[in-house]
Formats: structure tokens, sequence, C-alpha cells
């Protein structure tokens, strides 16, 4: 059998008694180390587990994917993936190789970003198309996530926004010489995201386009979710680029129309409550100012 095992968002408790007592079960246990990651390394996963683990990245993942699956319909193997199974697309690949090969397989899920940055009070049936907000570089400066937020708004509704990830990146000038020297791990944070936004607002208004946001606009900066020391601020697209949310993984929030509870509840985790006092109730056009 192939197992996908979700783990949650905090640390190697997490994981769903039923998923530990697999990975204790299995031959080979696989950890997926590019989409996500937790609190704890690899070291603590294994003493807890019981088991070990063997690190997937994402050139492992796409392009070893039999290796992974080999022999899985003879014995148990494990693929272990940070929040839920399905989170990534790569692994709804994974799924497909295994039926045709003929490999049952089974899903066990877990809490992922999706489900739980409703701690933040927004209501999650309020939520619009998700986006990722990549880094930018000098020569690559892509806006099309800026559309799909203006189209959710537009709609009322509030969009998660996925902050890069760079782990195990190789820099243009080494993937040109096939030198396998990889750059450090990057986590985008809310401050960097905020900042590209505030830049696409420019662009905007120097072409003297219909801006779907504003520096006022109410957004939500997420850090950590799920562990101990998780962290919310709400307030002004311009007071994230300041806010300091400390380590990763962050998400942020572009918010919509705005129900009354999820206003009261925003306010607890306000940079500024000042920032909230001309908000009038479930009116969307508020929030463009």
């Amino acid at each position: 059998m192939f197992y996908l095992i979700g783990l949650g968002l905090g640390d190697a408790k997490d994981i769903t008694v039923k998923g530990l007592e697999i990975v204790r079960q299995c031959s080979r246990v696989y950890l997926e180390a590019y989409t996500s990651v937790l609190t704890v390394g690899k070291d603590a996963l294994e003493e807890f587990y019981g088991t070990k683990l063997t690190l997937a990245d994402r050139e492992t993942v796409e392009q070893e994917a039999d290796e992974i699956l080999k022999d899985a319909d003879i014995t148990d193997v494990a693929f272990l993936v940070v929040g839920d199974p399905f989170g990534a697309t790569t692994h709804s690949d994974l799924v497909l190789r295994a039926v045709k090969a003929g490999i049952p397989y089974r899903v066990i899920h877990n809490a992922s970003i999706m489900n739980a940055v409703g701690c933040c009070g927004l209501q999650l049936y309020n939520f619009g198309e998700t986006v990722s907000i990549v880094f930018w570089t000098d020569s690559w400066k892509p806006e099309s996530f800026y559309d799909k937020i203006k189209r959710n708004r537009q709609n009322g509704m509030h969009t998660l926004c996925l902050l890069d990830i760079k782990i195990k990146e190789q820099s243009l000038e080494n993937l040109m010489k096939g030198k396998k020297i990889y750059d450090p791990p990057r986590y985008m944070s809310v401050n960097q995201a905020a900042e590209q936004l505030l830049e696409i607002i420019q662009n905007r208004r120097n072409q003297d386009k219909e801006l779907a946001i504003t520096e006022n606009t109410i957004c939500v900066g997420l850090a950590r979710v799920g562990a101990i020391n998780q962290k919310i601020a709400a307030g002004t697209l311009q007071q994230m680029v300041n806010v300091e949310m400390g380590g990763p993984l962050h998400s942020m929030i572009i918010t919509g129309s705005l129900h009354p509870l999820e206003i009261d509840m925003l306010k607890l985790f306000a940079v500024d409550k000042s920032s909230f006092e001309n908000i009038r109730m479930e009116d969307s056009s508020t929030y463009v100012s």
C-alpha cells in the first residue's frame, strides 16, 4: 500500500494517531521537503516517529517518482506531507502514477493552511481563489496574482496569499554550468509580499487603472500557523510592510467584504485599532480608499 500522510502544521506531534500507526509499520518513509516546512527538523520527526525518514526534494518527487513507489504493491510505503497531502498538485501526480502501476493507495488527511487560516477570525466560506506570491527578481516581476485578488474583491471575497518558499534552488549561473550548488533556503515574509503588492499598486496607478486594493486595504499577516508561537497581525497593507512577524512560514490575507463578527475578530489582532474605525459593515467599497 502507498500512503500519503498529512503531518499538520506545527511539530512532530501534529500527525494523527492513525497516521503515526501507519508510519511505524512502513518499510520506507519519505518526507516531502519543498512545498512547506514544520517548526522542527527531520531528526525530531525521526525520534518521535521511531523510524528513519528519507528526504524527498522537488527533484526527487518530480523525477524519481517511480523509485518512491517501488515495491509499494507488496510492502507499505509512506509519503509524508506537511499540512494536508493534497496541498500541492505534485502529490496528485504520485496518486495517478500509483493507480497506473496498479498500486493501492490511501490518504490520511490533516490540517493545512487552507482551513487553519480561519484562526484569524475570517469565515472560510468567504474566501475566493487562493493565490501564490513569488519572489521577484531584477528581471522578472510577475503581477498575475494581483488580477486574481481583484476578481475576488469584486465578488466581496477574501484572498489567501501563499508566500514563496525557495528550498534547494540553484542560481542561473550554477544551473547553466551544471553545478550541483544550491542557494540557502529563502522564505518570503509578510513584509516582502506587502512591498511587492504596493509596487504593483503604484504601477497600476501610474497607468491610470482602477485599483482593486490600495495602501489602506485591510490585510492579515499570519506566521507559523499551528505552532505554539503562531502570530497574527491585522492592519492596512501599508502597515504590513513594517509589522514584525518573526520566523517562517508566513501567509497573508487580502480582505474583501467584512461581516461585523469578522471585524470584531480582526480587532483582536490589530496593529493599530484606528485602522478599523472607518469600516462600514459588509460594504466592500469601504476597503478601496
